[in-house]
């Protein structure tokens, strides 16, 4: 499955310049990983965004999101964010955020 490349090109946008940033193909799309711990990653036009586990069930009560399920087994802390809530920067940075900030929370891989 390709990925939004014009998403991809906003995400890199938001996070910025950051030597413990990098990039891996994965799950069909790109993973956006901070020192080895995936924060966020596109799979078709959808934003995955790893949050906080006992964030799960908050993070699902927003517009457009989904459960993360590659596999017929939901994964708690771990969310789709369908692309036609992320047109605003400002939504696209929260979520951004929100997985950045748990991925700088773990110790690094």
């Amino acid at each position: 499955m390709a990925y939004d490349e014009g998403l991809a090109e906003r995400v890199r946008a938001r996070l910025g310049v950051d030597p413990d940033i990098a990039e891996k193909r994965m799950f069909g799309g790109i993973a956006f990983l901070y020192r080895g711990n995936m924060a966020v990653g596109i799979s078709g036009g959808d934003l995955m965004v790893r949050v906080r586990p006992e964030h799960t069930e908050a993070a699902l009560a927003q517009p457009g999101t989904r459960v993360f399920d590659m596999t017929g087994r939901p994964m708690r802390g771990w969310i789709l964010v369908d692309s036609s809530v992320l047109a605003e920067d400002d939504a696209l940075g929260r979520w951004v955020d929100e997985g950045h900030g748990f991925a700088a929370s773990l110790p690094p891989k």
